[in-house]
């Protein structure tokens, strides 16, 4: 039976699991939808869609509209506003949702992790005079901009649009390291103190923690809140 899936996507398991969908099934439409925060994403295989669908309702109207027969949200851990979005829009379109979402990363032996809940909690947290790595999306610094006592190390794939309301920082523009020694020569040249992370899970920017683990350093490591 030919179906047309919609995947919420913007993660590497995303884009994964649209190449092994159209491999294994090329008779099916596959449409990933990104958010449109990076300006140059990876290619993804089979059909994209960019942008917002403004809100659940919109979401629905546009799975009405193209027939969708499945949705699955493969999105961020931390996008909790989509994936609610997906629910509910899931029900009003009559439409299957699946969620395949990653698992958090475990403290390992050596992990010195101070676990938070939320931004804000994490910006607390920072002891006066530290020099942080703030492995964050440039949406969600906005809460250190309270910190004139820190100093800042922003890592952003794209550069900023407007000048950082960070009050001391350097900005860091790149991909995450692919492994730890990448990683903790970044740590090292920029006499990184602390690092500020959410707990995404997944492989992509876990050489940050493995590199964290291997020169002792803090993590303060924002947790997942359940929805």
């Amino acid at each position: 039976m030919t179906e047309t899936i919609l995947i919420l996507g913007g993660t590497k398991e995303a884009a994964a699991l649209a190449a092994d969908l159209i491999r294994d099934h090329p008779d099916w439409r596959v449409v990933t939808s990104l958010a449109g925060r990076t300006r140059e994403p990876k290619p993804v295989a089979g059909e994209v869609r960019i942008g917002g669908f403004g809100g659940a309702e919109g979401l629905a109207d546009y799975m009405r509209a193209q027939h969708v027969t499945r949705l699955i949200d493969a999105t961020h851990p931390f996008a909790t506003t989509i994936s609610q979005n997906a629910k509910r829009a899931a029900q009003q379109a009559g439409v299957r949702l699946e969620t395949r979402m990653r698992p958090p990363w475990r403290r390992e032996p050596g992990d010195k992790w101070i676990e938070v809940a939320s931004l804000e909690e994490a910006r607390d947290a920072i002891p006066a005079g530290s020099r942080v790595l703030l492995a964050l999306g440039r949406q969600h610094i906005a809460p250190f901009a309270d910190r004139p006592d820190v100093h800042f190390v922003v890592r952003m794939v794209d550069p900023p649009e407007t000048p950082l309301a960070l009050p001391d920082h350097d900005l860091v523009i790149g991909l995450p390291g692919a492994v730890a020694k990448e990683e903790a020569a970044l740590l090292i040249k920029h006499r990184v103190t602390h690092i500020v992370c959410r707990n995404s899970g997944g492989s992509g920017a876990y050489a940050k923690i493995e590199a964290a683990r291997a020169l002792g350093l803090p993590v303060i490591m924002v947790n997942r809140q359940e929805t």
